[in-house]
């Protein structure tokens, strides 16, 4: 037996090893804190669903599931280091259309391929989008709103959760459409974006309804038109985006879990069914439900399948539009 076939032979005995260690420490999980990361500052839509489901997914599986945020680049320091992250299941992130679709799509700089640098897991939830204004706002709707913009190009500014995020390219895509001017104010995440919108330091934000609603309903927020499949049953007197012919805009915005490239299936299977189990639970679902969100609970295929079509969407309207990044 030569030098090279016992080479050969014992590269093939150390690959066999790291599979079944793999497969051991798959078959084991989970075993220790699993930490699920929220790429934006705490109080946006984002981490709102990351809390609500940490708990009962923890006990799912029986282990503690403790959310961390870690804000910047629109989301994108946060997915970046869930994508570079070791693929045993206990660093997982939360999945939105800012980060997998809408800033990837608009920033060539993006350091992770949001289609093959991840393991999409399962979608939470779907949430509609809205623009909404301070009540210092001279607009009650959405007619006062576009006259209010068209006549004075330059004059506000709108926040979001940060460039390259949803709320930055879906108002842009707005702008295109509706031959407007506002000024982009980006932020670390929705939450701060959102408290300067109430605290009127800002006139306009496009927010996912989970995080505005509950300023919406102090009347601290003006609420002047929503993407979503129909006008909703919380704000029966707001038009949609396809009604007031802005059918591209009208996209709503999704919640899920990812890993990892390469995380193995029985941890991905797991968290699945964990996420899965903590969703028949009528009281989680009720805390979700009650922010305007929908419940999805797709398979990871799927949910794979709809970063895709997200992802190819935002890529086509950022080269019809000719969006850049400010």
């Amino acid at each position: 037996m030569n030098r090279r076939h016992l080479l050969n032979m014992a590269s093939l005995a150390a690959l066999a090893l790291t599979s079944m260690s793999g497969s051991a420490i798959a078959q084991n999980y989970p075993s220790k804190v699993i930490k699920l990361q929220v790429p934006f500052a705490p109080g946006g839509t984002t981490d709102i669903v990351a809390r609500v489901i940490s708990e009962p997914l923890g006990k799912a599986l029986g282990q503690i599931v403790v959310v961390e945020n870690k804000a910047g680049g629109g989301g994108v320091v946060g997915a970046n280091e869930t994508a570079k992250a070791v693929p045993d299941g206990y660093s997982l992130g939360m999945a939105t259309v800012s980060t997998t679709a809408a800033n990837p799509a608009i920033n060539p700089k993006i350091p992770y391929n949001p289609l093959t640098d991840f393991t999409p897991i399962i979608n939470i939830a779907a949430t509609p989008n809205i623009i909404a204004v301070h009540p210092s706002f001279p607009a009650r709707n959405y007619k006062e709103f576009l006259a209010e913009v068209r006549k004075n190009p330059g004059k506000y500014s709108y926040s979001s959760s940060g460039t390259g995020g949803i709320g930055h390219l879906q108002t842009e895509l707005f702008k295109n459409l509706t031959q407007t001017f506002i000024t982009h104010i980006p932020y670390r995440g929705a939450g701060p974006a959102l408290n300067d919108t109430v605290a009127g330091q800002v006139q306009i934000i496009f927010d996912n309804l989970p995080s505005a609603l509950p300023f919406i309903q102090q009347k601290r927020l003006i609420p002047i038109v929503v993407a979503a499949p129909n006008r909703l049953a919380v704000l029966p007197d707001v038009p949609t985006f396809k009604e007031v012919g802005l059918e591209p805009v009208n996209r709503m915005a999704y919640y899920g879990i990812l890993g990892p490239k390469a995380l193995p299936k029985e941890v991905v299977d797991k968290v699945s069914a964990g996420v899965r189990k903590a969703l028949e639970d009528p009281a989680v679902r009720k805390r979700i439900e009650d922010t305007g969100s929908i419940i999805i609970a797709n398979t990871p295929e799927q949910f794979t399948a709809q970063i895709k079509a997200e992802f190819d969407v935002y890529k086509k309207v950022v080269a019809d539009s000719k969006l850049k990044l400010d």
